[in-house]
């Protein structure tokens, strides 16, 4: 443990200390999506990041730091905000995963007009992609996924330490093929249900097509609800074991960007 001395001749010294180590602490904070959400006010997330920060100064060893007010400080800043944006960043890809996946089976279903109020931003989404978004959610704190990442945070500190590290060209990289990942994987999720409304649709186009008397649209649009709801009774299983690989996959990347074992 490091003891942390206040007295007077190096309060300036631990101040600066403690700020320069909530720093990445906070950039990961506010690119996460559950402590960076509008609902969670701003102070509150500040004094998160200060209490991350003197935990880190307390506990983990870290190098000596640059001199206040030099280049050297400046430029150590703008790499701790870039390594604890990248951090909370690939949690905000993983939680667009559902989102992106709810608006393929919406816009295939007809239920693109239907939008909700989403809890973590705040604006209009789909009332698909909010329902998908809560169960992400409920597994990532019900799995333990939230502690994990906070370790991996405060384990940055060790395997990239404040002031000298650097990035590197495959980190940007990584972060990139990832989320090519989640792309893949919405698609994945979605394409059970996307797969059956295909069906419905080309069975309401074959019916058409054979009694051009049926209205197609009083048909098809009901048909193809109540198939999408049934299909997505059936898959919810199997989706909520692909968000659980998500997350698992998103925590590896976390480790991999931090050079984690």
């Amino acid at each position: 443990m490091n003891v942390l001395d206040f007295g007077f001749a190096s309060i300036e010294a631990q101040l600066w200390q403690i700020l320069f180590l909530s720093i990445r602490c906070g950039a990961a904070l506010l690119a996460a999506p559950m402590i960076g959400a509008v609902s969670v006010p701003a102070p509150l997330r500040i004094l998160l990041s200060l209490v991350l920060g003197h935990f880190v100064a307390a506990w983990v060893p870290v190098p000596p730091l640059p001199a206040m007010a030099s280049l050297a400080a400046m430029l150590a800043v703008l790499q701790e905000i870039a390594i604890g944006l990248m951090l909370g960043f690939v949690l905000q890809l993983a939680f667009a995963v559902p989102l992106v996946a709810a608006e393929q089976i919406a816009g295939t279903m007809g239920l693109a007009i239907a939008t909700a109020i989403d809890p973590a931003s705040g604006a209009q989404s789909g009332a698909l992609g909010t329902f998908l978004g809560l169960v992400l959610s409920l597994l990532f704190y019900a799995t333990g996924a939230h502690l994990l990442w906070f370790e991996l945070l405060i384990e940055s500190y060790r395997l990239l330490p404040a002031g000298p590290s650097a990035f590197a060209a495959w980190q940007a990289e990584s972060l990139v093929l990832f989320f090519g990942y989640g792309l893949a994987a919405a698609a994945a999720i979605a394409l059970p249900v996307v797969l059956v409304l295909l069906l419905v649709q080309i069975l309401t186009g074959l019916l058409a097509r054979s009694a051009p008397a049926l209205n197609l649209f009083a048909l098809g649009l009901p048909a193809g609800v109540l198939a999408g709801i049934a299909a997505l009774i059936v898959t919810v299983p199997v989706m909520v074991g692909q968000l659980r690989d998500v997350l698992a996959a998103t925590l590896d990347q976390v480790a991999l960007l931090i050079g984690a074992p």
